[in-house]
């Protein structure tokens, strides 16, 4: 699900973080020069993981077109990694592609950080099926392009819009073009991907790879069944996006906002800040108050200063659609609001407002991809926009026109049968990519197998293989063989821990602390 702020890491897919560039990895001048399409640079190196434990691992640089339908195309570098099994264990190795877009990974193996040492350490799992290899995305990639604009800041002394927003970044894909001379932004898109799959694997040498990923990772994935289907033995996706889901139907994501609601009403903690009618009343009731005007919130900085900051109705469509990640947390968010606590709200507001850097992968994709023109249809007469607006799409769709990257067509947006064997892993508490993607792609895969993680956010096949020894076993066990047997259906997490808000609870029968709005 594409964020539609144009100065937010852009998208909601994923709540990951994108790593910082290491200037360590940067090209020397000339350095593509010297080099031809397809061709890999290969660095072996080690890295202490715990004392004592060491990890061998490959980082290599492959070189490709930057836009494959140009013969006179430039090089680019895209980043990869590859960490051998400790013993040939004769599976197609796993290719990991990452999410977002606009994840960079590379620096779990050569960043000291607490994140990056977790996910190694579910790399390093891998090796019961065979070789890993991990992809990085043309575009954001530390072996490569890190392409970035400009984005100016927003005003803060009106509510926010989704038209607004839309104008945004309509001016950003024009100040993409400029501030980027020398490069073709028009081979971006989710077509190269997946050519680069193909590219490695060939440079690499291997017959066939099977696909894991996750978000816009499994997006990817998909991509690469549809395009390049005689390399893929089977595939993990987990908070499927299937190619014409880029923009996510807001009855799918209030569905799952609903599910999450269903246990918060049911937490002792947060009885006493719930109105009568549970959370989904709180967000009825918020929806009412904010219909009836903006409010102004000021915002104490350390330092005794502040500033303010108008909300609007469309503002809090935003914060519904932004705020759901973590399952756990939206409860509390929503109670604070309801109870007319907005200074943590405000801050988010204008720190999302403020001018900055935006990568450019994320809009260069979606807006190509795009959706048919029956799902935009759905998307706008959906009958949830009331309560989450069009914030999902309607910059994506609105700028689409105005950045380079060609519109890809429905003959790839449409799915199509396919007969290569995939687990899907979905969270219903997914709010970025809404259960209803896999449920909706299942039929064509009449080699599929769907497993339903109750309680579980975007990160739902990472919950599974993290909590669930005997799942995980079995997923590794089809990743190398393809067998299905001992995989479970559904899986069933712990009603969470869920977070309180920040203040004393009113007392039983006292009133909402929200004041009405300002004019």
């Amino acid at each position: 699900m594409p964020s539609p702020h144009p100065m937010r890491a852009f998208s909601l897919k994923s709540s990951w973080r994108c790593l910082s560039l290491c200037l360590s990895l940067a090209f020397p001048a000339g350095a593509l020069a010297q080099h031809k399409p397809g061709e890999v640079i290969i660095e072996r190196s080690a890295v202490e993981l715990e004392p004592g434990t060491r990890v061998s691992y490959e980082l290599g640089t492959l070189y490709v077109p930057e836009n494959r339908r140009k013969p006179e195309s430039r090089l680019i570098g895209v980043g990869f990694a590859r960490i051998k099994a400790p013993r040939p264990t004769g599976a197609p190795p796993v290719f990991w592609l990452p999410g977002g877009p606009g994840l960079s990974v590379l620096g779990s193996l050569i960043d000291d950080d607490a994140a990056g040492k977790g996910r190694l350490r579910s790399w390093l799992t891998f090796g019961a099926v065979g070789d890993l290899v991990v992809l990085e995305q043309r575009g954001f990639t530390r072996r490569g392009e890190m392409l970035e604009a400009s984005s100016d800041a927003m005003l803060l002394d009106r509510p926010g819009s989704a038209q607004v927003e839309a104008q945004a970044m309509r001016s950003l894909a024009r100040r993409a073009i400029a501030e980027n001379p020398g490069k073709d932004l028009s081979g971006y898109d989710i077509t190269e991907l997946a050519a680069d799959v193909d590219a490695l694997r060939r440079a690499l040498g291997y017959q066939k790879v099977s696909l894991f990923g996750g978000s816009f990772g499994s997006q990817w994935s998909l991509a690469v069944m549809r395009l390049h289907p005689g390399i893929v033995a089977r595939a993990v996706l987990s908070g499927v996006e299937p190619l014409n889901n880029g923009y996510d139907m807001p009855s799918d994501v209030f569905a799952a906002l609903q599910r999450i609601a269903y246990d918060a009403d049911r937490d002792p903690g947060l009885e006493p800040y719930r109105p009568a009618g549970g959370l989904m009343e709180a967000v009825r009731t918020l929806h009412r108050r904010f219909a009836t005007g903006p409010v102004r919130v000021q915002v104490r900085d350390d330092a005794g200063g502040g500033q303010t900051v108008v909300l609007g109705a469309e503002d809090l469509q935003l914060a519904l659609n932004s705020h759901t990640q973590e399952g756990e947390q939206w409860p509390a968010f929503i109670l604070s609001l309801y109870h007319g606590h907005y200074e943590g709200w405000a801050r988010e507001v204008i720190a999302d407002r403020a001018a900055g850097k935006t990568k450019l992968i994320g809009p260069l994709i979606d807006s190509s991809l795009g959706v048919t023109a029956e799902r935009e249809h759905l998307l706008r007469t959906d009958p949830a926009t009331e309560l989450l607006g069009t914030w999902n799409f309607e910059a994506n769709i609105a700028s689409a026109p105005d950045w380079p990257t060609r519109d890809v067509g429905d003959a790839l947006r449409k799915p199509l049968p396919s007969a290569i064997p995939v687990v899907f892993v979905h969270g219903d508490w997914d709010t970025s990519t809404p259960i209803e993607n896999t449920l909706g792609l299942l039929p064509y895969f009449p080699n599929g197998h769907a497993i339903l993680v109750h309680r579980a956010g975007h990160d739902g096949a990472f919950y599974l293989l993290r909590g669930e020894p005997a799942a995980k076993e079995a997923v590794y066990e089809f990743l190398k063989t393809g067998k299905t047997a001992g995989l479970p259906h559904e899986v069933t997490l712990p009603v969470p821990r869920f977070a309180l808000p920040s203040f004393t609870a009113p007392a039983a029968g006292e009133t909402s602390s929200a004041g009405a709005p300002s004019p």
